[in-house]
């Protein structure tokens, strides 16, 4: 038909290459047109119809594919195939025209497979995200890792077809590229080696509280991707970390401490050591009214006075033989009201001990885990805590050592000033 229409316009005196030139513009537009229905048709089957099917559909994991648009790019293979199908047999008097159009159709279908399998990629994580496996082994890094070898082999399949030489060229020349290659992916090739090691290890994953000062982080993991870790802060800021980073630095994993059922209780009281002293009898009468303290003091007392006797000791003195004193017996009323606290935890650590003294007093450390880890409960359980020990102490007569203040000064002052006008 294009040839006939060829010899009637120069039979009317048209030059013949304008006469191919008009012709192969109007078919290409033609080409371009049905490439652009063959779109709108395979729109409306892929997106619209079977988006009513899926979204009426009792499964979830089909709306992924729905949401990530997988049908909508699958609906551009329809205009390539047009365009790959009639451009050969449109221009066919036309050799070059149709190797270009050939091209581009081959160009334009790999983009098209390129960015579907970007889309599937992201539904299949999406849909591996809905399993509780995927708190366990984060997989994001690997997908992030394939997606780059898919876009690396696209590329180098674009070249072979633009030059027209075998892609095998193009790979065989990538060994004198490798130095080149290693520096721009160097984040990445770490990323993907440290993304292995953590999911190996399990060492971090998405969900957990770490903190890494070296880095400003201390919160929850947001997203642990190629070549970065997103950790939110508990100021609600966003920390980004490289995830190499968490190989080659050490940082704190808190989730044991979640999954333990338990978080620790670490604090010392200073007690003054000039308030430590023996037991008498007007002070164990006032022990002997405190709840807490009656199985205690029956059993120590007993084994006291059995001790010295059997020893012969002169109670004219009190540092000969057993005594008990304020500050153990204080200690054993802290052991026997944290057993009895109910937030606190009595199937993990348990220890109510004296540390060494120091220059701010004798420290007596509670070591125990709260049943709660809720981090504003837990603080108001550790609040209570020593708000109760420390009004009790007074009924041990002990006093928690604090360094002089201002106020103490003044106190020392008004009394030198006493003493100097008597």
């Amino acid at each position: 038909m294009k040839t006939k229409l060829t010899e009637w316009l120069g039979a009317k005196g048209v030059p013949e290459k304008a006469t191919l030139l008009f012709l192969n513009g109007v078919l290409l537009c033609l080409i371009l047109l049905l490439c652009y229905v063959a779109l709108l048709a395979a729109r409306r089957i892929l997106v619209t119809l079977v988006g009513k099917i899926v979204r009426r559909s009792a499964i979830a994991w089909d709306n992924i594919f729905l949401e990530r648009k997988v049908f909508s790019r699958l609906a551009h293979v329809a205009p390539a195939l047009v365009l790959m199908r009639l451009g050969p047999v449109a221009f066919h008097d036309a050799p070059g025209l149709a190797s270009l159009l050939g091209s581009v159709a081959s160009v334009y279908l790999i983009l098209i497979v390129l960015m579907l399998a970007d889309a599937l990629l992201n539904a299949a994580l999406d849909i591996y995200d809905q399993f509780s496996v995927a708190k366990q082994i984060p997989v994001k890094g690997f997908v992030q890792a394939l997606k780059i070898g898919l876009f690396f082999i696209a590329g180098i399949w674009v070249l072979s077809v633009v030059t027209g030489k075998s892609p095998l060229v193009f790979f065989s020349g990538l060994g004198a590229l490798t130095a080149v290659l290693m520096l721009i992916f160097k984040d990445a090739i770490l990323g993907f080696v440290a993304g292995i090691q953590l999911s190996a290890n399990k060492m971090v994953r998405k969900g957990d509280w770490i903190e890494m000062p070296q880095f400003g982080a201390d919160g929850d993991v947001l997203d642990v991707s190629l070549t970065t870790v997103k950790v939110q802060n508990w100021d609600k800021t966003i920390t980004t970390i490289p995830t190499y980073a968490l190989i080659s630095h050490s940082f704190k994993n808190w989730q044991g401490m979640q999954e333990s059922g338990g978080r620790r209780i670490k604090r010392a009281l200073y007690l003054d050591m000039t308030s430590i002293r023996f037991c008498d009898e007007p002070l164990l009468e006032r022990f002997s009214r405190m709840q807490l303290l009656r199985p205690y003091l029956e059993k120590k007392q007993a084994e006291i006075a059995q001790s010295n006797r059997d020893q012969g000791v002169d109670a004219e003195s009190p540092v000969n033989g057993r005594r008990l004193t304020n500050v153990g017996t204080f200690r054993a009323y802290l052991e026997a009201y944290l057993r009895n606290h109910p937030k606190v935890h009595q199937g993990m650590t348990f220890l109510v001990r004296q540390l060494a003294p120091t220059d701010r007093g004798l420290p007596l450390e509670i070591y125990v885990f709260s049943s709660d880890q809720v981090w504003a409960n837990y603080e108001a359980i550790q609040a209570d805590i020593f708000d109760h020990l420390l009004a009790a102490l007074p009924e041990f007569e002990l006093r928690i050592f604090q360094s002089p203040t201002g106020s103490d000064f003044r106190h020392l002052a008004r009394l030198g000033e006493g003493a100097q006008a008597t």
